[in-house]
Order: C-alpha cells, then structure tokens, then sequence
C-alpha cells in the first residue's frame, strides 16, 4: 500500500511539474524544455491528465470550451515528428478566429499553418462507440479551415506526451464564413491547396486524415466519450491536417482552398498592425 501511494504521489508531482513548465511557456512566450522528462515518452494518460489541468485553469481564468482539435492525423506530419498516431487537444473561444480576421503574431511562440476540413457538430456525440455513421448523422455542416499550430515545447523537439500535455500543440484557428452539407459529398476526395502570400506552399486531401476526416472525427468523438467528456452540440471539431503543415515565420496572408468547399484566407499581422487594424475600427 504505501509503495502505491508513493506512485500515485510521485505521478502528481511529474504531472504538476510537467503543467507548470507549460503555463510558464505559455506566458512568458518562452518555449520550455519537453515535458517528456517529467512525463516519459509513452504514458499517454499522464500527458491527457496534464493537459486537463491546464485547460481547467484556463476556464477557471474565464476562458470557454468551444470544441476539440485533432493532432497528427496525416502521414506526413506524423513522420515531420516521429509521431505515428493521433492526438487530440481542446478549443477555446479565444482561439477562434473568422476569414481574413487579423491574428496577431505576438500570440504564438513557434506557429505553423496547416489546411483541415471544420466540423460543426449539431447534436451530441456521446457514445463510446460513436460510428462514421453516427458523425455524419450528428454533423451540421463542415467548414473550409486554417490552423495555425504552435508548440510551447523549443524546437518543436516533441514526443507524443509532449505534444499530448500541450493541448495538441494547438494555436488558433481560422474557419470560413460558408456552411457545406454533407449530402453526397466524399470529404476523402476533397483536394486541399495552401498559398502563403499567393505562392502554393502545401498540397493534401481528405484522404491523408487517418482515410477521411470523418473517421478522424468518429475516432475524436470515442476518446472523448471514453474519457467523460463526450462531443456537445455546437461543438466546432478541428479534423487534422490534409497535408503538410507550413512554418509562419512573420506577417502574411494563407489562403486555403479545398476542392468543393470554398476557400478560408488567414491574415497573419505583426503585434503594431494588428493594433493600429482595432483602434481604426
């Protein structure tokens, strides 16, 4: 007895010093050392479990659940890392931005942008063993999108716990202002095109996330069932990436443009624009 409740001890401890480096990193927007020494490289559970306690903080500071992300859905960004299956993470409204909207660049420590299908999801999604047909049923409509995704780990030197504890290395995300139904509409044949300032710079399709975006979301809606936090209506599901992710390394403009479900441009500004864009409104 007493040597497990020096483990259970001894978890906390890793999982409270894993959570603390990355509060720190967040603000102080200093990237920190991996988590994985904290953490070790495989104990998925204890990863979840720092991430939980850093989006419960997050909430209690006044901030508000809106949806989930996907992480690491497509081959070519799972070999960028070394990462060979699937994560998860948590949106929050002060994530959420709309097309052309100005994010600011000071925001984010290492971003990247990478082009992903949007779902809406208009009734829950509890069942531990949710379908592709159950998410079809429950999604409203889907979104053209941009993530612009970021790491609080230097270097981007990640594990999956480390990209785990770091709510799915998420930033923000950029969605489209026109819905699309999913009638007839094959989301694996879905052609994806990333332009940073006009020049194509990312090419995908639905297929690379995990087959379809739709299994990738049927996969999200059992871990979160699973874990007691199920999909809710009005939930916005990030899907994964379609292809590679591109770095952002100062202003500019990504447009992304999907085969059949319009475009969704991203407006990245440097912290004096971006300024100057809301004291002229």
């Amino acid at each position: 007895m007493t040597e497990l409740l020096e483990s259970g001890a001894d978890l906390t401890a890793r999982v409270d010093a894993a959570a603390e480096l990355l509060t720190l990193a967040a603000a102080t927007r200093t990237p920190c050392p991996p988590v994985r020494s904290h953490l070790g490289a495989d104990d998925i559970d204890a990863a979840y479990e720092v991430q939980r306690r850093v989006a419960d903080a997050r909430v209690l500071a006044g901030a508000r659940r809106v949806g989930a992300k996907i992480g690491l859905t497509a081959p070519v960004v799972q070999r960028q890392f070394g990462v060979f299956r699937p994560d998860f993470g948590v949106l929050f409204d002060d994530m959420v931005y709309a097309h052309t909207e100005p994010l600011p660049l000071g925001r984010f420590l290492q971003p990247r942008a990478e082009g992903e299908i949007a779902f809406v999801i208009g009734r829950d999604l509890d069942l531990p063993g949710a379908s592709v047909a159950d998410v079809l049923r429950a999604t409203e409509f889907v979104l053209p999108a941009i993530e612009i995704v970021d790491s609080r780990i230097a270097d981007w030197d990640l594990a999956i716990t480390d990209t785990v504890a770091d709510n799915a290395s998420s930033g923000a995300v950029v969605l489209g202002t026109t819905p699309y139904g999913l009638d007839a509409r094959d989301l694996a044949r879905v052609g994806m095109t990333l332009h940073r300032d006009g020049e194509p710079v990312s090419f995908g399709a639905g297929h690379a996330c995990l087959g379809s975006p739709v299994v990738a979301v049927a996969w999200l809606a059992r871990e979160l069932a699973g874990r007691g936090r199920p999909l809710r209506a009005g939930d916005v599901v990030m899907s994964g990436a379609l292809g590679p992710m591109v770095p952002i390394v100062g202003p500019g403009r990504f447009r992304l443009a999907l085969d059949g479900l319009g475009e969704v441009e991203a407006v990245v500004e440097a912290a004096g624009e971006a300024a100057l864009v809301e004291e002229s409104a």
